[in-house]
């Protein structure tokens, strides 16, 4: 079960990609005049209305990119900072740096995310979990967070709770196929105990 939830962690940190803080080639420019969130809703739009597969990751990726922007160099530095200490598994480190990141901006939804993966690497559930609550407070939609709260639900068995919360990632990333597949086994999971 261990190896599963592993998995699944790996899983969302491949989501997460470094290359998050180097933006790709897109396949529409930005618009400069365009503020980060109307770029963001018009890339979730596109989300939701993309049927492949492949495309709708590149979609996700391109918001990932715009969640990654703080607007601040300083921000910016210590994410790159708290990313490098993830990557080396120093996470007390990695959280010195989150912790003055959502400090410096509370508002900067990223941070909290990034603090939230931080806490459920090193299994402090409850704290990973506050984190993913106020990331969804300041974004609703971020589906990175919203898998986190589906994991950190299955791991404490709560299988019902944690359908709802990849349902909820579903809602916002259709196409997103890790997702789907853990709302089938949980739900073949819940069915098989009813027997």
């Amino acid at each position: 079960m261990r190896a599963v939830f592993a998995f699944l962690i790996l899983g969302a940190l491949a989501a997460t990609p470094a290359a998050a803080a180097e933006p790709r080639q897109q396949s529409t420019p930005i618009k400069p005049e365009q503020t980060r969130q109307q770029r963001l809703d018009d890339l979730f739009r596109e989300l939701k209305r993309e049927h492949s597969e492949a495309g709708a990751k590149r979609i996700a990726d391109r918001i990932w990119t715009e969640w990654y922007r703080s607007g601040s160099s300083s921000i910016d530095l210590m994410m790159g900072w708290a990313r490098k200490a993830m990557d080396e598994q120093k996470w007390d480190v990695a959280l010195d740096f989150l912790d003055q990141v959502v400090t410096l901006d509370p508002q900067y939804s990223e941070g909290w995310n990034r603090r939230a993966t931080v806490h459920f690497l090193m299994h402090n559930f409850k704290k990973s979990m506050a984190d993913i609550e106020r990331t969804l407070e300041l974004e609703p939609r971020h589906f990175g967070a919203l898998s986190g709260m589906a994991q950190i639900m299955q791991a404490n068995g709560a299988k019902a709770l944690a359908i709802s919360a990849y349902q909820r990632v579903v809602d916002v990333y259709p196409m997103d196929r890790s997702a789907q597949n853990q709302i089938a086994t949980l739900s073949e999971e819940i069915a098989g105990q009813a027997i």
